[in-house]
């Protein structure tokens, strides 16, 4: 189960800037609606909760969803609008901008008193959660500390993903490192490097190489007693078009880590970060071992940049393929 605000981004077509030309191409997306898209792709049954107008914009959303095989029973329509995102994707020197477009929508508005959890979490095997609920504003931390907290109390596993976005907790008086620090608090697996660490702990850490990286996960695994996983990926972009990636597992006792792997021809950078949590819980719900979980969740990350809009679309036979190097046609 995830839950989250869904929203509406709109790029402009190819690597133009933002109305260069009259057109947008409109994609559904948000952290956690990813994730769950991917997961339910690979097979694993999957709920969304969250928030949506009832008009057409939210029928929209639901309806990709569904087409996923998202179950979205918990949506809630209420009043308000839908969350909105422009994103100018980057070429060459150019980088990717983000431009929010989502204060009091419907999600953001919905007070924390809206959700029943213990209801919602009947029969679910995890909670998966982001930094960008909380970063939202009140009623987002609330909701999304009151979702943590009951599953603690129901025995649901927690993942959480830091996923800090400096503009959405500027725009409000929150506390990020309280906030954030009080959800790392409810989970087993964390999404995050050393700089969530960082943030979370108040102490600098580097991430020059893997002893550093190491030395943030134990510091980690001391301050959250229930956290038992770190997954994070490296990324060195060259510029928009060619990024290097690696990704790591950090566990108590011990630690793998991927080769660096170029890709390049970028598509679309967006989502990959819940691209790799999809295929790092994929990998974990299937029991695999830690070589092949951090390796599954790079493919999946590695693949998302080939695709346009927010979502990670792959089924097990393409990470097989990626992982195994094929890269040529298939006739």
């Amino acid at each position: 189960m995830t839950f989250g605000e869904v929203m509406l981004r709109l790029s402009p077509p190819g690597r133009q800037l933002l109305l260069q030309t009259p057109k947008l191409d409109v994609w559904v997306g948000g952290a956690e609606a990813n994730v769950a898209t991917q997961l339910a792709r690979l097979g694993h049954p999957t709920r969304f909760v969250s928030a949506v107008p009832a008009n057409a914009l939210g029928d929209a959303a639901l309806a990709q969803l569904r087409g996923a095989g998202v179950e979205v029973d918990h949506v809630q329509r209420r009043d308000g609008r839908m969350g909105l995102y422009f994103a100018t994707l980057g070429a060459g020197p150019r980088a990717t901008d983000i431009l929010y477009d989502r204060a009091h929508s419907s999600f953001a508005d919905a007070p924390a008193s809206a959700w029943d959890w213990d209801a919602i979490l009947s029969g679910a095997d995890r909670l998966h959660l982001s930094g960008i609920t909380p970063a939202l504003g009140p009623n987002g931390a609330e909701a999304a500390t009151a979702a943590a907290r009951a599953a603690t109390r129901l025995g649901v596993p927690v993942s959480f993903d830091g996923n800090y976005r400096a503009r959405l907790w500027q725009a409000w008086d929150g506390d990020p490192r309280a906030i954030l620090t009080e959800l790392v608090r409810h989970a087993d697996v964390l999404f995050g490097n050393h700089r969530d660490i960082s943030l979370l702990l108040g102490s600098a850490f580097g991430g020059e190489g893997p002893d550093r990286r190491r030395e943030a996960a134990d510091a980690a695994f001391a301050h959250f007693p229930r956290l038992r996983l770190i997954a994070s990926t490296a990324r060195h972009a060259d510029d928009a078009d060619r990024n290097r990636i690696s990704a790591r597992i950090d566990t108590r006792d011990r630690h793998v880590q991927t080769e660096e792997v170029t890709v390049a021809g970028i598509v679309d950078r967006i989502g990959t970060g819940d691209a790799f949590a999809a295929g790092v819980l994929h990998a974990l719900r299937s029991a695999r071992g830690l070589e092949e979980t951090v390796r599954t969740g790079l493919a999946l990350t590695v693949l998302k940049h080939s695709i346009p809009g927010d979502a990670a679309l792959f089924a097990q036979g393409d990470i097989d393929l990626f992982l195994d190097g094929v890269t040529d046609i298939r006739r």
